[in-house]
């Protein structure tokens, strides 16, 4: 069973929609939607912005569904002048840009006592967004590299050159690396998919409003042609 976990009501609207069969439970104040898409079984969940938010949600899917695996889908910000708006990023790795243990001698982004900097997303998941993608949404860009999470809304160009230069991200936003870290500790193959909604600099918050309904639109089409090929 997958389980697909969005911030927003407006990345798993569309989503839930497509399913048939459904249950919902609610738990820590989130609805999980569990049925199928395409005689898949799926689970679909909005678990509100932010890491701590993210991060129950994933562990109500390995406690409560058991699932095979976590897709987070949504929007982002760009942090690379080669990726535009509306284009598609998809995880090789997430790192929490918010984290600053280096006092104690961590590197910046590294949580203490924990084995790695960055969460490696599974390669057959990736693959396979990226295959999708190309199916589905041919016209747009797709890259593939690491996510920048934190709890922060980054709309300035200085907060978004420190994260690209510290980080080499691809671009940043506020749940996936939580969701990482859960399917990490949890033995979950996981990976993040976003569609760019702005550039993550002094434009971000004329930009965000705009382009997130077709940010959005893109990572639905991508999503769906996901679950039924997985």
């Amino acid at each position: 069973m997958l389980g697909i976990i969005g911030a927003m009501d407006e990345e798993v609207a569309k989503i839930k929609e497509q399913m048939e069969q459904v249950q919902v439970k609610t738990k820590a104040s989130m609805d999980f939607y569990q049925g199928t898409i395409g005689g898949k079984e799926v689970v679909v969940v909005r678990s509100g912005i932010g890491k701590v938010n993210a991060g129950i949600c994933a562990q109500i899917l390995a406690d409560d569904y058991h699932v095979d695996g976590i897709v987070n889908t949504g929007i982002a910000g760009s942090l690379r002048a080669e990726i535009n708006i509306g284009d598609i990023v998809i995880s090789t790795d997430a790192v929490q840009h918010d984290m600053d243990a280096v006092a104690f001698g961590y590197p910046l982004g590294q949580i203490p006592r924990m084995d790695t900097l960055a969460f490696q997303a599974d390669a057959r998941l990736a693959e396979l967004a990226v295959e999708c993608c190309k199916k589905v949404i041919p016209e747009i860009g797709v890259f593939q590299g690491r996510v920048a999470s934190g709890d922060e809304f980054i709309a300035k160009k200085e907060r978004k050159e420190a994260i690209l230069t510290e980080f080499d991200a691809y671009c940043c936003e506020m749940e996936g690396a939580a969701i990482a870290q859960t399917a990490y500790l949890n033995q979950i193959p996981f990976v993040i998919i976003r569609a760019i909604s702005d550039k993550a600099d002094d434009s971000a918050s004329m930009d965000y409003p705009t382009f997130e309904a077709m940010a959005i639109a893109n990572s639905v089409k991508l999503m769906m042609e996901m679950v039924v090929n997985a």
